[in-house]
């Protein structure tokens, strides 16, 4: 994958279309953003299967996936890392919700969320942990980067049930 200057890429803002894609699934399948169209569609992107912070993320929207579902909407998470991984990353805590696998990047790059980052002193490229609430038309709606899990996945509810 090419690394894209970060300051080239167009922030995705609320009332944009949001980008389609169609990426590899857990379980082998594929998930499509355009296929969704009719439901409210929460799509978080997070750096890494298995650490701490993304951990609880996705335990945490598992918990409560069926609230989601009583709001009409359903939940994707996306990393690079691979089906395999999210397989491995789903059976080992649990998951009830579908993870994509963007292996280059490429949905990543188109929603603004592959940045430069930074940690103890050194810098590299990687995933923002970000949010962005879809509409049943593909429009986004609300978006939040740089996210905080806790907390995080009740403030997404209620907008999910504010729309």
């Amino acid at each position: 994958m090419t690394q894209t200057d970060p300051s080239s890429v167009s922030p995705i803002t609320p009332e944009m279309a949001a980008p389609d894609f169609s990426l590899p699934r857990d379980g082998g399948g594929t998930v499509t953003l355009s296929a969704l169209r009719g439901k409210k569609v929460v799509l978080y992107f997070y750096p890494k299967d298995d650490t701490s912070g993304c951990t609880k993320q996705a335990i945490a929207f598992s918990e409560q996936i069926e609230d989601f579902a009583a709001a009409g909407a359903i939940i994707i998470g996306v990393s690079r890392d691979g089906v395999s991984k999210h397989d491995k990353f789903i059976a080992k805590h649990d998951l009830k919700i579908p993870l994509a696998a963007d292996e280059d990047g490429s949905v990543c790059e188109s929603y603004g969320v592959w940045v430069e980052k930074s940690m103890y002193g050194k810098k590299y490229m990687g995933i923002e942990r970000s949010t962005f609430l879809i509409d049943t038309e593909g429009m986004v709606k609300q978006v939040w980067r740089k996210v905080k899990v806790p907390g995080h996945v009740e403030k997404v509810l209620q907008a999910v049930r504010d729309l």
